[in-house]
């Protein structure tokens, strides 16, 4: 008998985009965003995904982009993305994403009064936000006292790594779930959960069986794991060839001290 082959981590961004990328299962999507942010729900009533495709920043690219981005019923922007690590310059990056969100809306001569709203969601393995215990952060753009500038533009947190065990009775938790878990029993718990839901785990499940995906989805690990070991080897090159001229210099510096009969 074949063995069964595990379940692809929803984790990872490739995994995530077939999931939640696909104009397929934008029934799946809308019910994540729904758990996620507070616009109203007709909003959800026709989402398009605007580009279902991975990216490549050029010909060469073996590291294709694979955030989603989608287009509200009023035009509104939704950007998600998902980071199993967190860098140190990942909060200016997350920054700069979002407000091309909103500068990218003026390239055609619009006016202001077009300008439609931005939101990115970002949801990451390791811990993001460090002050307290929330998973689920909200950033906009308010006064100390809660007096809102503008709506426009909303960065949402998501941090897997802070999910609690027990749920919390929100929607959101049993979402956060599905995207950490990769128990096929706990899987099939929250399948229970909604029809969404249970979509998003048959979804995962065809996925997880189908050659094709499991062989992309390994070579992008491929290459992650690459460049990943070609960062490793630039500090540890880095390191070394300051080890090399500190020693050079101790040994200068202790020729001079002898010439001096120290």
């Amino acid at each position: 008998m074949e063995n069964k082959k595990p379940l692809l981590p929803v984790k990872s961004d490739f995994v995530f985009k077939q999931i939640f990328g696909d104009q397929r299962n934008v029934d799946i999507l809308g019910a994540f965003l729904r758990s996620v942010l507070d616009i109203p729900d007709d909003e959800y009533g026709d989402l398009i995904i605007v580009d279902p495709h991975l990216k490549k920043e050029s010909e060469d690219d073996k590291y294709a982009i694979v955030d989603v981005k989608l287009h509200t019923v009023s035009g509104g922007i939704i950007h998600i993305e998902i980071q199993r690590k967190v860098y140190s310059d990942l909060r200016l990056r997350t920054i700069f994403s979002q407000a091309r969100l909103i500068t990218e809306q003026m390239a055609s001569g619009n006016k202001w009064t077009q300008i439609k709203r931005a939101i990115t969601i970002i949801i990451t393995d390791e811990i993001f936000m460090r002050k307290g215990n929330s998973y689920h952060h909200q950033f906009r753009y308010r006064t100390k006292d809660g007096f809102e500038f503008t709506d426009l533009t909303e960065i949402n947190t998501l941090d897997l790594s802070k999910l609690p065990l027990n749920d919390d009775s929100t929607n959101l938790w049993y979402w956060m779930k599905f995207i950490k878990s990769d128990d096929e029993e706990g899987l099939d718990m929250l399948a229970m959960r909604s029809p969404e839901m249970k979509k998003a785990v048959g979804v995962l499940k065809e996925l997880s069986a189908d050659e094709r995906t499991r062989m992309l989805y390994e070579q992008r690990e491929m290459v992650l794991r690459d460049i990943e070991s070609m960062k490793d080897d630039a500090v540890r090159e880095t390191d070394e060839k300051w080890q090399s001229v500190i020693a050079d210099k101790d040994a200068e510096i202790a020729r001079l001290r002898a010439r001096l009969g120290e």
